[in-house]
């Protein structure tokens, strides 16, 4: 027997055909409406998907509850048919916040982009970048020399950040992080711990030279010349996780993995 939809839910799904049969047979259940009318997204797939699914909700509330088709996972749960209705009625609600980036190239272009996970930036040849950082107005690194050099929100702290060595970060820390991408000089600088209100600004030296790409999550902008990001307070996205499997407790986890 079908059961019953307890929300107007809108399945998405990362195009599998796992993920595709699994939609199919959820929609026979629970129905499908149209994405702009949901009341909740259910995204099958990875944390690719997910992350795609949380921009296109962006500038709304409908809340988005995963379930894992991907390899990783992070932000996704476990996949069952049976008892949505009550598992999207018992979930934990985790609110986060992108960073906003904007750009100006080497041609004076404006450019603007939200980041969920983090602000990276780049070099695009073989050159090291050289790139200083403002913080507040203040230069604090007069030339980092680097692969590049990314700002991440808690919720990334545990995605590229980390595999660049950065620190994790409790997902409801009012904190950034700042890590360095294979740094040349100075050598041993491993980045730094801003407060959310934070308002950095990376200068790219020698330009022509050395060009240097800027990437919000997926948005990537070319031969950058300034890039200023700070917390965007005025847009958020809210995940839903089965009791017991929080974003908190997850990133939490992570630290104690080796």
């Amino acid at each position: 027997m079908a059961s019953r939809p307890t929300e107007r839910i809108s399945f998405v799904t990362n195009g599998t055909p796992e993920a595709d049969v699994a939609a199919q047979r959820l929609q026979q259940r629970y129905g499908n409406i149209a994405f702009e009318s949901a009341e909740v997204v259910v995204a099958l797939g990875g944390d690719g998907l997910m992350l795609q699914t949380l921009h296109r909700v962006m500038r709304t509330s409908v809340p988005v509850y995963g379930m894992n088709f991907g390899s990783v996972g992070f932000m996704m749960n476990a996949f069952s048919e049976d008892d949505l209705g009550e598992r999207l009625a018992a979930a934990q609600q985790t609110r986060i916040y992108p960073l906003s980036m904007q750009v100006v190239d080497t041609t004076g272009r404006s450019q603007t982009a939200l980041a969920l996970n983090e602000v990276s930036l780049f070099r695009s040849t073989y050159q090291a970048a050289k790139i200083q950082i403002v913080i507040d107005g203040e230069t604090r690194l007069e030339e980092l020399i680097c692969d590049g050099v990314l700002l991440s929100t808690p919720a990334g702290s545990t995605a590229y950040n980390l595999s660049a060595h950065g620190p994790i970060l409790p997902i409801e820390a009012p904190l950034l992080a700042l890590t360095p991408i294979s740094p040349f000089r100075p050598r041993r600088w491993r980045g730094a711990i801003l407060g959310n209100r934070a308002v950095v600004k990376f200068i790219t030296r020698e330009a022509p030279k050395r060009p240097v790409s800027a990437v919000a999550d997926n948005i990537e902008f070319q031969n950058v010349l300034e890039v200023t990001v700070r917390e965007d307070r005025s847009h958020g996205v809210t995940l839903l996780f089965d009791p017991g499997t929080s974003l908190e407790e997850r990133v939490l986890s992570e630290q104690f993995r080796y």
